[in-house]
Order: C-alpha cells, then sequence, then structure tokens
C-alpha cells in the first residue's frame, strides 16, 4: 500500500492519495482544494486515479473535487447520501460559518457548484483498488454521513475527522452529535484492533491502541470537544 499525504487548506487538512503498489490504482481520500501536486504525483508515479472517496461533506475535505475530476474524469466520487445536502451546498458552506460573501476570494473559499456524484457509499460495503479491500463504515456523530475506510490487511483506517491524536471530532456543528460520536468511534474503530494505524483528517497519525488508552474522550476525562471543522 503506497500512502501519500498532502497538506491542505487554511484548516490544514490531509489529503491523501492511496495506492495499490502492484496494480497502480490509487484513490484519492478528501481532496480539500485545488492542487496541482495531486495530478502530478499520480502522473509522475504512473498511478490510475479511480476514485475521489469522500469521508464526509465539509469543505475542507470537498473543496478540491471540482478540480480533480475534471483533470482526472474517469474517477469515481464516492459520498454517503446523508452528507449529499454539505456537498451541495458547498458553495454556501464559509457563510455559514459567518464569513462574508466579499471575503471569500481573498481566502480562497469561493467555491463553484460540485460535480455530480457517481454513487454513495454503503455501510458494510468492500470498495476494492486493485488488490486493495476497503471496508466502508458508516460513523455519523461530526456529521450525518461520516464514513471510515479501513483496510484491514494493512491495517489501516482512514478516519476524516472522527478521531484524531489525543481528540475526536466537532460534533457542535449541524448534523452533529457528541454521543452519535462517541459510539461510531467505539463501534467501528475501536472494535477494528489495537495495532491499525489511524490517518486522520487532520494532525499526525496515531494508532487505535494508543488513543484507546490515552484520548482522554475515549477514557472519559473529557465530556465533548473536538479541535477541527
Amino acid at each position: 500500500m503506497l500512502i501519500e499525504r498532502f497538506v491542505l487548506t487554511a484548516f490544514q487538512q490531509n489529503t491523501r492519495i492511496v495506492a495499490c503498489e502492484e496494480t497502480r490504482r490509487a484513490i484519492c481520500i478528501d481532496p480539500g482544494e485545488r492542487s496541482d501536486e495531486l495530478t502530478e504525483f499520480l502522473r509522475s508515479n504512473d498511478l490510475e486515479l479511480q476514485a475521489i472517496a469522500l469521508t464526509h461533506g465539509h469543505l475542507d475535505h470537498v473543496g478540491g473535487t471540482a478540480a480533480l475530476a475534471a483533470a482526472h474524469p474517469g474517477a469515481e466520487i464516492l459520498l454517503h447520501k446523508l452528507d449529499e445536502p454539505l456537498y451541495f451546498g458547498l458553495p454556501q458552506q464559509p457563510l455559514m460559518m459567518g464569513l462574508q460573501q466579499k471575503q471569500l476570494k481573498a481566502l480562497g473559499l469561493d467555491y463553484d457548484d460540485p460535480p455530480k456524484l457517481t454513487r454513495n457509499w454503503e455501510h458494510g460495503e468492500v470498495y476494492e483498488v486493485g488488490e486493495l479491500k476497503f471496508d466502508v463504515l458508516h460513523c455519523p456523530g461530526h456529521t450525518p454521513g461520516h464514513v471510515v475506510l479501513a483496510e484491514k490487511t494493512h491495517q489501516t483506517v482512514f478516519v476524516g475527522d472522527c478521531l484524531f491524536l489525543g481528540s475526536v471530532g466537532r460534533s457542535d456543528l449541524p448534523g452533529g452529535s457528541h454521543p452519535q460520536l462517541i459510539e461510531s468511534i467505539t463501534e467501528n474503530i475501536l472494535s477494528l484492533g489495537d495495532d491499525f494505524t489511524v490517518y486522520s483528517g487532520h494532525g499526525p497519525e496515531t494508532t487505535v491502541g494508543h488513543e484507546r488508552m490515552t484520548n482522554p474522550f475515549l477514557t472519559g476525562s473529557h465530556a465533548a470537544g473536538g479541535r477541527y471543522i
């Protein structure tokens, strides 16, 4: 498995190219903004982009979808149905954060309408990328349609904004629920096993075991929180 991280947007979001080294097929998980680096990395490593795999619909995770899809028109675009209102409302998301229309261009947040989705993720499906097999797990709480992608052979899980090193995702945005988020993490991420490497949407990697033992939101020493959009 090849994993390459690109830190994008003012929110320091982790966009990743994940590829099967045997077949050279790849997915891009959460393209946060337009980035020539993504297409250049795919080209220079002879990778075929199979899909744009969206964990959820927040602007810092989908803002680069249109540009990447235009550069790779054969790639699927996948998102859970419950996050379609966020995704298709992308141009209005910055306004919901309290920004003014006149501020958006200077901040790089003046989005066009995003492209059509190919289809929706389904909880429990197995999505194959060459020899990689990703279990798609619906993990609401940060957003209603958040999913995580677990590749069990390589003991890796891409968790978007559900779980971070020492923290968990925000639940105070529209559609969020802290109890639901903790339940999602417990049932779908902690259950994978302590040796799984956790690739979060912001910040460094961690492991399931480290978060189980030390994350204050999971040990009960902190009631609610989260640091990222």
